[in-house]
């Protein structure tokens, strides 16, 4: 699939958009504490989704029967929102939401802490939103996928910390999955070029354990094979003459 370059008219389309998902993830984050479902949290988002006149990347994608991913402790990314599946203090929660308007589509994901967390969770949380800044900061033109790939897992692996190699982020625009595959590793200086209008959602997915992750029997759970919590954070991004612009960041 050939990389497309988005106009500065289409990159205003796609922060609309995506101001959408932040509203819808905003939103969830206020109300997600102990005692309320997963399950919850998807009725939620797909309320606010009606009433800000978006549609669901998610539901029906390949099957998937839910407008949201929600992902607890465990579960790297993927988590459907069930009714059994009971918000505890000391989880962390990734949230993984995207939608669509006006034929342009928005990606972004969040972990927050359930009450009172561990320092461990909270540290892990910490370097997982860190090494999304420090490849935020490699989109500029002129610089390469692995330099994206290399901030992230440079800032992780220096802390002790996985890299989920598994799922990558990817190029974002009428479709939620365009060209190129953007990996949380790589080598600086090596892979494709980025030019100005390059739009990619960049998502590290981030280990206290191991990196393996395994599927579970539906098909769509990831779960980290050695039962560590994982952490998740997702920007979509475009590429200009100014530097990055994260769309999904108000």
């Amino acid at each position: 699939m050939a990389i497309e370059l988005k106009t500065a008219a289409q990159v205003a389309k796609l922060r609309e958009v995506n101001l959408v998902v932040n509203d819808v993830l905003d939103a969830l984050e206020a109300v997600a504490a102990p005692g309320m479902t997963t399950w919850e949290l998807d009725q939620i988002a797909a309320r606010r989704l009606k009433q800000l006149k978006a549609d669901s990347a998610f539901l029906g994608y390949r099957g998937y029967p839910a407008v949201l991913c929600a992902s607890v402790n465990q579960v790297v990314v993927h988590g459907i929102p069930r009714k059994d599946v009971v918000l505890v203090e000391g989880d962390i929660l990734s949230i993984d939401f995207g939608a669509f308007k006006d034929g342009w589509c928005g990606d972004s994901a969040r972990t927050i802490p359930i009450g009172k967390v561990s320092a461990a969770a909270m540290a892990l949380m910490d370097a997982t939103r860190r090494s999304l800044d420090a490849a935020i900061a490699q989109c500029v033109p002129g610089r390469r996928l692995g330099d994206i790939g290399f901030a992230v897992q440079s800032l992780v692996e220096s802390l002790g910390y996985s890299v989920v190699r598994q799922f990558v982020g990817h190029g974002i625009g009428r479709k939620m999955h365009e060209a190129p595959h953007v990996p949380n590793y790589g080598e600086a200086g090596k892979g494709t070029r980025l030019g100005v209008g390059l739009v990619v959602a960049i998502e590290p997915m981030v280990n206290l354990g191991a990196a393996e992750v395994v599927i579970e029997d539906d098909g769509w759970t990831a779960v980290t094979k050695d039962g560590s919590l994982s952490a998740h954070f997702e920007h979509s991004v475009a590429i200009t003459d100014d530097g990055p612009i994260v769309l999904s960041r108000p």
